[in-house]
């Protein structure tokens, strides 16, 4: 979720060593930091973020062709309603999908996301090559909550972070500072 009034920090030293969550190394082998970054708001910490991409890297220009993952860490109680609410609403103000898709999507994403307290981890997880196509997976402390098909979806809900568009352009440059770095 991106809300205004992000605020990134620089933890270099301590997020060079960290290690990739569990769900992340099973379907992502290899996976390395691309960048991290803590969003407030209003003064109020609300998550941290971290972006985990492939040996490969992450082609922002071609979002969806390659896995990676996104990993956020609340500060605070958000009931997940709100979060599937912000996401659909942040995915609509992109343009992305059509009304048809933004609905079935902005369903699927009430019925998983569960309500998130300080410490709670949600990791958005995309698999272009999974089984049945490309899936957006979402793991809950650790826990598989469900996944949403398509890379449409992937595009459109990522793109709340990574898109050169999104509301919050400090926010991705933190997240893409290893994949911009790499190039």
């Amino acid at each position: 979720m991106v809300w205004p009034g992000f605020v990134p920090r620089a933890r270099a030293s301590a997020e060079a060593s960290r290690r990739a969550p569990a769900c992340v190394v099973r379907a992502l082998p290899g996976a390395r930091l691309s960048g991290s970054a803590e969003l407030r708001w209003w003064g109020l910490d609300i998550y941290r973020a971290w972006l985990w991409v492939g040996p490969s890297g992450l082609d922002t220009n071609r979002l969806g062709a390659q896995a990676f993952a996104l990993e956020l860490r609340y500060a605070r109680s958000l009931r997940g309603r709100d979060i599937a609410d912000k996401s659909a609403e942040l995915i609509e103000r992109l343009g992305l999908g059509s009304a048809e898709q933004r609905r079935a999507w902005h369903a699927s994403m009430r019925d998983m996301f569960p309500d998130v307290h300080a410490g709670d981890t949600l990791v958005g997880l995309y698999v272009p090559d999974a089984r049945g196509g490309a899936r957006t997976r979402f793991v809950f402390d650790g826990r598989d909550i469900g996944d949403i098909e398509g890379r449409d979806f992937a595009q459109a809900f990522f793109s709340i972070w990574l898109s050169p568009r999104t509301s919050e352009p400090a926010l991705r440059q933190a997240l893409l500072a290893g994949v911009e770095q790499a190039r």
